[in-house]
């Protein structure tokens, strides 16, 4: 038995870091991912979208997550019609990283965090935004925890990838987790 649990220990990192991407490959699925590690919360009080210099940014951690998940992404055969990504440094890089098609920023999905924007209306501009997409198109997402939680009702940790379907009344109804470790 205890050669059992030392062989059990010995592989658990390898499993923590196996992952079925299988539901991002099905046909209209919209996956709201987190940006990757970024060290600290909010920004800085001088924060400007046009400028990287006064934001909370990836750090090299951070950006090892987003090449792993976009490899691993890829591996997986999963490919997406749209990637859209907010206007926040940390945000787009870990798009651009993730090398999984042209990457167009979307406002909407801009933070709203600490007052930074209208929760209420971004929230219904991305609804309405996703449900004018071809329902069959999947779509990715690239934002904050503050306008997943807004979507879904849940939240996500760095990196992680919250896998929705969309449902008849315009909402988002998740199906999946995926988390691949920084």
């Amino acid at each position: 038995m205890r050669l059992f649990l030392v062989a059990v220990m010995a592989l658990w990192p390898a499993w923590g870091l196996a992952q079925d991407f299988t539901s991002l490959k099905q046909p209209g699925v919209v996956a709201l991912m987190r940006h990757a590690l970024a060290p600290g919360t909010g920004d800085p009080a001088n924060f400007n979208v046009q400028d990287c210099n006064t934001q909370r940014n990836l750090d090299d951690r951070g950006r090892a997550q987003a090449r792993r998940i976009g490899d691993m992404m890829r591996d997986a055969g999963v490919e997406f019609d749209a990637i859209w990504t907010s206007q926040w440094c940390r945000a787009k890089d870990t798009a651009t990283l993730l090398d999984m098609g042209e990457v167009r920023e979307f406002p909407p999905i801009n933070s709203h965090f600490a007052g930074r924007g209208d929760r209420a209306a971004q929230r219904q501009q991305t609804l309405e935004t996703i449900a004018a997409q071809p329902q069959d198109e999947r779509l990715l997402l690239v934002t904050h925890f503050v306008n997943i939680s807004a979507l879904t009702g849940q939240g996500a940790g760095s990196g992680e990838i919250i896998v929705a379907r969309r449902t008849d009344d315009g909402e988002l109804e998740v199906v999946e987790r995926i988390k691949v470790q920084p």
